[in-house]
């Protein structure tokens, strides 16, 4: 099935779509085999697309929750649990929390399911607006010509479109100042291996699959300026939590001298969270370790442990880029400056 595609440059995927009285999702764990959607017509659907990464990316979970929300006060359902349900999916990502208080702040209003569509709506467009100036902000720090390395995906797949580490590249590229990237595989769910590299090739962008443990070797070639990556949460002194491995790639990028950047909307950022060590780290089940499509490749008897996230110290971040300004190596200050205001 053909996606959605549009006349912005190197961006042709829209993966989450509202349908008005169905949520379509693109199935994400079959990709880049198969482009399966999936049909959401209540609430459990969506949950379930949510817990079983179906949908993935900060963002985009938080706009198939609004979705949920709106599939909820469709069907005459009791919207408490559905907020509660929906709220329980995934406990990091802030957008999911974020897009349900919003949902439950208009229900507090009265709003009626026809009111609740028009706030899921504007949810999802406000992304995508947010992405295009992000991309914009974040390519602007970009020197010409240069190579830069990303982490698990963070497109068109993970957002309401275009996308926010993705969106700095499609930008940086269509500007001229990005010439390569580089994307780690991201394991176990191998999200740069199967959606990242799916959308760079998608779009024409150009784009090579690297090891994860590759990374710090590739850095001491000089082939990259920037780590680029996107953040499940932001807390209020800049620590980010996001997709595993992204806090050895910051150290690593830090002692070889390369630039590394943060993108995502400021719906992404928990000013109520002091710091990363008050984020709260999803564990999944081990099996994801120890099997390769449901193949086991791993000795029967062995034990894995398999955090989701990790935790990024803003020393390590020299900018992270939202839709409301550019922080430079930030700070509580000023990160106060820009999300207290």
């Amino acid at each position: 099935m053909n996606l959605t595609h549009t006349s912005a440059t190197h961006d042709t995927i829209r993966a989450v779509q509202w349908h008005g009285d169905y949520l379509r999702l693109l199935d994400q764990r079959l990709l880049p085999a198969e482009e399966q959607w999936i049909d959401c017509r209540d609430t459990d659907a969506v949950t379930h697309a949510i817990k079983d990464l179906a949908v993935r990316g900060a963002p985009a979970i938080g706009i198939a929750a609004a979705w949920g929300v709106v599939l909820a006060a469709k069907r005459g359902q009791p919207l408490d649990h559905a907020l509660a349900q929906l709220r329980a999916a995934r406990p990091t990502a802030v957008n999911l929390m974020w897009a349900l208080d919003r949902m439950k702040s208009r229900i507090a209003a009265g709003a009626d399911a026809a009111a609740l569509e028009r706030e899921a709506q504007v949810i999802q467009e406000e992304d995508l607006a947010a992405n295009h100036h992000m991309g914009e902000l974040g390519a602007a720090l970009i020197a010409p010509g240069s190579g830069v390395m990303t982490h698990c995906n963070t497109g068109s797949l993970a957002t309401s479109g275009y996308g926010t580490a993705l969106g700095v590249i499609r930008a940086g590229v269509a500007a001229g100042r990005i010439a390569q990237v580089y994307a780690g595989e991201t394991r176990p769910w191998q999200q740069g291996a199967r959606l990242t590299m799916w959308e760079l090739v998608r779009d024409g962008i150009p784009a090579k699959l690297i090891a994860d443990s590759a990374a710090s070797h590739l850095m001491t070639s000089g082939a990259v300026k920037w780590v680029i990556v996107g953040a499940d949460r932001i807390a209020a002194n800049g620590d980010t939590a996001n997709k595993i491995g992204t806090y050895q790639l910051a150290i690593a990028a830090r002692y070889h001298g390369v630039k590394f950047m943060v993108v995502a909307p400021s719906s992404t950022v928990d000013m109520a969270t002091a710091s990363g060590e008050d984020i709260d780290i999803e564990l999944r089940d081990p099996a994801e370790l120890l099997s390769v499509a449901g193949r086991r490749t791993v000795v029967e008897g062995a034990e894995a442990w398999n955090p989701v996230f990790d935790v990024t110290p803003a020393s390590l971040i020299d900018a992270i880029v939202t839709e409301r300004g550019v922080i430079e190596q930030p700070s509580v200050e000023r990160m106060r400056a820009v999300f207290d205001a």
